[in-house]
């Protein structure tokens, strides 16, 4: 596997890297020892997986405040999604901006995302199955959400037309209603 840093620093691309034959392909997703020496290890508590029917399904954005702040370890095993992460870290140099990256099951891409970042994700086709690793346990009370088009925030997004929201992510805060009651997430 290959393994890069992204723009905000601590988000990591990894490049997974499958052995192919005419049965198909056999690949690492995961190897604790790569992962110590980018020091990227963590003790995955769950796994999650989500299944998105429909194009334009937009989650996000999630994150845990402390002491239940979690890493991510994402991933799509099939179609394609628009994940957008914010760093939210309190302090941060690039506190309030985002990335993104396409990851599917084409690209083979998987995506770290540290403590002290709000994860959204948009999906581009139907039937777009997300796993992710998380190092904390899901904890409803610690549960934070930001309006995934918020106009501060100014994430570009790849959809145009109808969108699928669950009605708790259109309820979430905007992201002036998060920076003024928390200031931030102290990793």
């Amino acid at each position: 596997m290959l393994i890069k840093e992204r723009r905000l620093k601590g988000v990591f691309e990894i490049q997974l890297e499958p052995k192919g034959d005419n049965r198909g392909f056999f690949m690492r997703v995961y190897d604790d020892e790569i992962f110590k020496q980018y020091g990227l290890h963590r003790n995955w508590v769950q796994e999650n997986h989500s299944l998105s029917e429909n194009k334009g399904t937009i989650r996000g954005f999630h994150f845990q405040f402390p002491p239940a702040a979690e890493t991510k370890l994402v991933r799509v095993i099939s179609g394609e999604v628009f994940d957008v992460y914010v760093d939210l870290r309190k302090g941060s140099p690039t506190f309030g901006n985002w990335d993104s990256i396409i990851l599917s099951s084409e690209n083979k891409k998987m995506l770290y995302i540290p403590r002290g970042f709000a994860h959204g994700m948009c999906t581009l086709v139907d039937n777009s199955v997300m796993l992710y690793k998380v190092d904390s346990y899901y904890t409803p009370n610690k549960e934070g959400c930001i309006k995934w088009d918020d106009p501060q925030l100014g994430v570009k997004w790849p959809i145009k037309g109808k969108t699928i929201i669950s009605e708790k992510d259109a309820k979430a805060k905007s992201f002036k209603e998060f920076v003024e009651t928390y200031g931030g997430i102290e990793v």
